[in-house]
């Protein structure tokens, strides 16, 4: 299967396939956390049972994509040593204290306070549980916090320097751990993370108003998911806007390739919707092209030049087509999570959230839509960066281990195989969990039998009757 790769490509394929495994999970994890406490908090405030029981629908899901993303990250570690132990040696003085930070941190408080939330509700106070929810949110945005200030300094290197060596040593860790592009990304990926976990509790609820299945706890758990998309998806534009213009000033060959800019434009440049990147013909087939548009978004001015792909060697440009596509399919998802989120708020004007139809198809559509776009946005970042591990200093090739390309594909196999099973089945029982609301409670009825055909208890109608048998 692999006979035509050598070792780098199918090491770049094993890591590409553990991290796509692994994104999905934090992703969810981060936003669940963050929805579980504020589900308890209301639970606290309005005394409403609903908040409580949808808490201990939703605790059960987290529990078992927390676990899963835990797994699917330790694997991920170890390729650090097998396949990119150059990487490993050139960047861990750097890279090494802050996975461990994030562990010390993040990772410890999570764990600490997760046992307490899941269990210790019966155990320990309403204030301390809340407490304990509140930092198992707090621990995954800490950990999103030192994950994204890795990725971001191989993306915009800073405070560091080169021993004798070839070592990255760090000289500023406010520069390292603040590198330019780190609070773009760390914002729009926990916005992303925030959407996620929106639309896939959007489309649970969305699945149950149409089943009909728990009416208000559907509701509410829909409501609340739509007003996250109404709210958020708009912000999640706008930041995904400045982390771009972010990115045109720290790695413009990047942005080249998302815009698909072969060639250099000295008068403005034109936004190119969609077409067919021809990485040998250095150009975009069948382009559908607003013109100048892209020198608008990107310099704020109509005519503002742009330079293009042509202005970069060919072995420095990163996969155009991947870049291209990927970029688009993040956009394309972002503006469709937009208009769900305008049509809702059109739904809950008219007062018909609860019941319009086609509102709750659209959102159970679009209820994995969120992993696809994290997916596409972290295509874009990491193969935009190419062919660089760390941009500008650090090349792809020169970061492989010494190891064999049958050795790569032995354990990518095994990876293919194990992870599709193992975590095939932990989504598998997730999807279970999620069609399993437990329905609306019947409502209480007054002390006494219950009626049945034929009889009238007088308790329940209030007629007493006479002293018949007394």
């Amino acid at each position: 299967m692999f006979d035509n790769f050598d070792a780098q490509i199918l090491a770049r394929i094993q890591f590409a396939f553990t991290v796509s495994f692994h994104i999905i999970f934090p992703a969810f994890s981060i936003g669940l956390a963050s929805f579980l406490a504020v589900l308890e908090g209301l639970y606290l405030w309005k005394k409403d049972k609903v908040y409580l029981e949808l808490f201990d629908f939703w605790k059960t899901i987290f529990a078992v994509a927390f676990g899963m993303g835990v797994v699917s990250g330790i694997v991920m570690s170890y390729q650090f040593g097998t396949n990119w132990s150059v990487f490993s040696d050139k960047a861990g003085p750097v890279i090494g204290p802050l996975m461990g930070y994030e562990v010390l941190t993040a990772f410890f408080l999570e764990a600490g306070f997760l046992g307490v939330m899941l269990f210790g509700r019966n155990r320990v106070g309403p204030g301390l549980h809340f407490f304990a929810t509140l930092m198992v949110a707090f621990g995954t945005l800490i950990s999103a916090t030192w994950i994204l200030s890795v990725n971001s300094w191989m993306q915009t290197p800073d405070g560091f320097a080169i021993n004798d060596v070839g070592q990255f040593v760090p000289v500023d860790w406010w520069k390292i751990v603040f590198n330019p592009s780190f609070p773009y990304r760390l914002t729009h990926m926990v916005i992303a993370a925030y959407l996620t976990t929106a639309f896939v509790v959007g489309a649970v609820g969305a699945w149950h108003l149409l089943r009909h299945t728990a009416p208000r706890r559907a509701g509410t758990m829909f409501s609340m998911a739509m007003w996250m998309a109404a709210i958020v998806a708009p912000i999640q534009i706008m930041a995904g806007d400045a982390h771009g213009l972010n990115t045109l000033e720290h790695q413009p060959v990047k942005v080249m390739a998302m815009e698909g800019h072969f060639d250099s434009h000295p008068d403005g440049a034109p936004l190119i919707l969609f077409g067919i990147p021809n990485t040998e013909e250095k150009r975009v087939d069948y382009a559908i092209q607003i013109p100048k548009l892209s020198s608008l978004i990107l310099k704020h001015d109509l005519n503002a030049p742009l330079a293009g792909l042509d202005t970069i060697p060919d072995d420095k440009e990163p996969p155009v087509a991947i870049v291209f596509w990927s970029f688009r399919i993040m956009v394309a998802i972002g503006f469709a999570m937009l208009g769900v989120g305008v049509f809702s708020l059109y739904c809950r004007w008219r007062g018909t959230l609860h019941e319009n139809r086609w509102l709750h198809r659209a959102a159970l559509m679009m209820g994995p839509s969120g992993f696809v776009a994290v997916l596409a946005g972290w295509i874009t970042t990491e193969v935009g960066r190419q062919p660089y591990t760390i941009y500008g200093h650090l090349l792809t090739a020169d970061s492989i281990s010494p190891i064999a390309a049958p050795a790569v594909a032995a354990s990518l196999i095994a990876f293919i195989v194990v992870y599709f099973i193992v975590f095939g089945a932990g989504t598998f029982y997730i999807l279970r969990l999620m069609a399993r609301l437990p329905r609306d409670p019947m409502p209480d009825l007054d002390d006494g039998p219950i009626r049945t055909s034929g009889i009238t208890p007088a308790a329940q109608t209030g007629h007493h009757g006479g002293q018949h048998g007394h």
